[in-house]
């Protein structure tokens, strides 16, 4: 079974064909928490793929918050990303370091989010890309600066009191892309916050059940319906997704995507957020 909407995705097959490619531009989004231990600039610039530029979400967000990695305006959005070199004709190709633990999915959506329709995430990223010796380099290029015009679609992005109301409203399925321990309230956050759980009626589907470890490629369309379904998911109604802080809630609305569904959006604050308040109802189990 084939996705029903497979171009969110490019195999390291087609990317290989089409680098030198005009109209191909190449991201690398990596990311990585503190107790991960790993510096994504660090690993960029000692290799990457031919062309690739980095780009980081940390840099590329909304300074005047708290909050880790929070969307930044769409003048500053546009602004960095001109001068990476990419344009509203490219197709933005994006991978990371760890195939879909990390930040591709994230850049992904921030670019759809601001009016960019042709990108897409490298399936299983840099590793599969290393694993099958394919070229790379430690240069980086020297980006022409390019026409970007962000356009905001509020549609993909929720923010805490429209997830507050969607409690009693219930318009939406609230997915909570993180590891069960961590839904549930039993296994702390590793971004501390002051309180465990999860926002109450969420369903959590973790990010990682909807990847394959070994290749660290999206699971096919056959199995990613039967996670959705087995908990208890409706893909053809509304959906907001959260996570951590926003980043591995990306990774589900890519799988979303890729099966076909139109009204998805993400909680950019997440629990980063929800979780850090005192004011916010959780649940716990």
């Amino acid at each position: 079974m084939t996705y029903p909407n497979p171009d969110a995705l490019v195999s390291t097959e087609w990317l290989a064909s089409h680098l030198s490619a005009p109209d191909v531009r190449v991201v690398d989004a990596s990311w990585y928490s503190a107790g991960q231990n790993r510096n994504a600039r660090e690993e960029y610039d000692a290799e990457h793929i031919p062309g690739a530029v980095f780009f980081d979400i940390d840099e590329i967000a909304d300074s005047n918050t708290v909050l880790p990695h929070m969307l930044p305006p769409a003048e500053k959005f546009s602004s960095k990303v001109r001068k990476l070199g990419l344009g509203n004709g490219n197709k933005i190709v994006i991978y990371d370091g760890t195939g879909f633990a990390s930040a591709a999915a994230r850049a992904w959506w921030m670019f759809r989010t601001f009016g960019h329709r042709d990108v897409c995430v490298l399936d299983g990223g840099f590793p599969k890309w290393l694993r099958e010796g394919r070229a790379t380099e430690d240069l980086p290029p020297v980006p022409r600066t390019r026409h970007f015009i962000a356009h905001y679609n509020h549609l993909l992005v929720r923010d805490l009191e429209h997830v507050r109301a969607n409690i009693d409203n219930k318009r939406e399925q609230v997915l909570d892309a993180r590891a069960a321990a961590r839904f549930k309230g039993e296994a702390p956050e590793p971004r501390a916050t002051r309180h465990q759980g999860h926002i109450p009626g969420s369903i959590n589907v973790p990010f990682a059940d909807l990847i394959d470890d070994k290749t660290r490629c999206m699971l096919p369309a056959d199995q990613l319906q039967a996670r959705f379904n087995a908990a208890g998911v409706d893909i053809k109604k509304p959906i907001t997704i959260s996570c951590g802080s926003g980043v591995t809630a990306c990774t589900v609305a890519l799988a979303l995507n890729l099966l076909g569904a139109q009204d998805v959006s993400v909680y950019d604050g997440s629990w980063a957020e929800w979780g850090n308040r005192d004011d916010t109802p959780i649940e716990q189990g």
